[in-house]
């Protein structure tokens, strides 16, 4: 079917009508993204700032702080000697006959306390250091992860910005289609349709500019929670979101994977249960209890000391259903190890050959499809000025171009994210040039 072409006289009525309905949707969209971009920042962060905030003034790295007052807290109790117990008594009295009232009364004044056996008190103090070691391997391990998490944050605004200035490129090449296709209109060598479909495509693209800018602000608020911020104090993020660095072998990796704080953990597990054991064991040795005083004698007033022990009988046997309890714990933490480990290879494999191939991705984008698809897009328009190719043509080169930067970007981006997390489980950066910039990964970890 033939699609009629408008008159010159027609199309000069439709065209004020589209410049009308364009200066209402760019007032508008205008005013959006005035609005969205009115932040009060000035300044470029760096990835190195950005660790470094978070590790000083994240809010979940501070508990471990009042964690370890707690273990002093401890570690003074366990330090105690057995506490000493004045003791007062009095026997023999508001009897009958001659033990009526005080008469013949005795009264002791006595001092007890405990020997403790099997040498509790180091026992007790091994557990309070032991417990010590267990936080600070926590706390090593939530800082890598909050390290880990920045970089992600990180490498999404490093992206998001990337797609905003290619959405700001496709909204100013949708005008420009637009202005094309308009002067074609003009010549009467094009239909009415086609300035309609050029026109929805420019108020598209100014929405999609809109969406990424909103996109970016709310992932710079992200980004900057994670050091206690509520907004960002700063305008961009600085990085090469197409530099990945120095490539490493696997098995390099995880080797350094066994060394994570993650599954060191276990072992300082595992010395807190040795602890516990010992702990378990000193309870098999009854303690003595001993007791000296002196009692006096009303009926004649004569003095005499006094003096006692006690111990409990069966100790051992009453406690070694303790002993095995722990012990079961220990093992218990042997299989969580070997689990750990299994998962973490896992994740590892995946996160090394995923940001291999987002790498391969990456650069055949940048050196082979986009620079056809750029050379293609050009001729398309050259051809469709001319009148040898459609609309449809041109448009099609267009959208294959843009979604090829638009997979660009995120390739690349994926690359860095799968390099973090990479990072995350070896406790150590891929190399030192990743992300355009030095970065100390792990330096703040302990």
């Amino acid at each position: 079917m033939d699609i009629p072409f408008t008159t010159p006289t027609s199309f000069v009525r439709h065209k004020q009508r589209v410049h009308k309905k364009l200066i209402i949707l760019y007032i508008f969209f205008g005013w959006q993204i005035a609005f969205a971009q009115a932040e009060p920042e000035t300044n470029t962060l760096t990835l190195n700032t950005a660790l470094k905030r978070a590790t000083e003034q994240n809010p979940s790295l501070k508990v471990f702080k009042f964690r370890n007052i707690a273990l002093q807290g401890q570690m003074d109790t366990a330090e105690l000697q057995p506490a000493y117990e004045l003791g007062i008594g009095a026997e023999n009295f508001s009897g009958t006959d001659e033990l009526r009232g005080f008469s013949g009364a005795e009264l002791t004044v006595s001092l007890s306390s405990v020997l403790e056996m099997g040498d509790k008190r180091n026992a007790r103090m091994g557990i309070v250091a032991n417990s010590r070691s267990v936080i600070d391997a926590q706390r090593q391990v939530a800082a890598l992860e909050l390290l880990g998490e920045v970089t992600r944050r990180y490498v999404d605004v490093l992206a998001a910005q990337a797609q905003s200035m290619l959405a700001r490129e496709a909204n100013e090449l949708a005008n420009q289609t637009l202005n094309i296709v308009e002067k074609r209109a003009e010549a009467g060598a094009t239909p009415d349709a086609e300035v309609k479909r050029a026109l929805a495509a420019a108020a598209q693209a100014q929405l999609t500019l809109l969406s990424t800018q909103q996109q970016l602000i709310y992932l710079k608020i992200a980004l900057a929670a994670l050091w206690g911020d509520t907004a960002p104090g700063f305008s961009n993020v600085e990085g090469d979101l197409y530099h990945f660095g120095t490539d490493v072998e696997f098995e390099t990796l995880f080797e350094k994977m066994e060394k994570n704080p993650a599954i060191l953990i276990f072992a300082a597990e595992e010395r807190l249960k040795n602890a516990e054991i010992r702990v378990a064991k000193t309870q098999s040795k009854a303690d003595i209890n001993w007791s000296v005083g002196v009692r006096r004698f009303q009926a004649n007033d004569d003095a005499a000391l006094v003096a006692g022990f006690s111990m409990p009988l069966f100790s051992s046997r009453r406690n070694a259903g303790a002993i095995s309890t722990v012990r079961a714990q220990r093992e218990q933490i042997y299989v969580q190890k070997e689990a750990a480990l299994l998962r973490m290879h896992t994740q590892l494999f995946r996160a090394f050959h995923n940001r291999r191939q987002a790498i391969l991705t990456a650069k055949k984008l940048r050196t082979t499809i986009i620079p056809a698809l750029s050379d293609a897009l050009e001729e398309t328009q050259t051809a469709y000025q001319s009148g040898r190719y459609g609309y449809l043509e041109y448009v099609s080169a267009r959208q294959e171009l843009l979604s090829a930067r638009r997979t660009l970007i995120e390739s690349a981006a994926a690359a860095l994210t799968y390099g973090a997390e990479i990072e995350q489980l070896t406790a150590e950066p891929l190399a030192a040039t990743q992300y355009g910039k030095s970065i100390e990964f792990s330096g703040s970890v302990k």
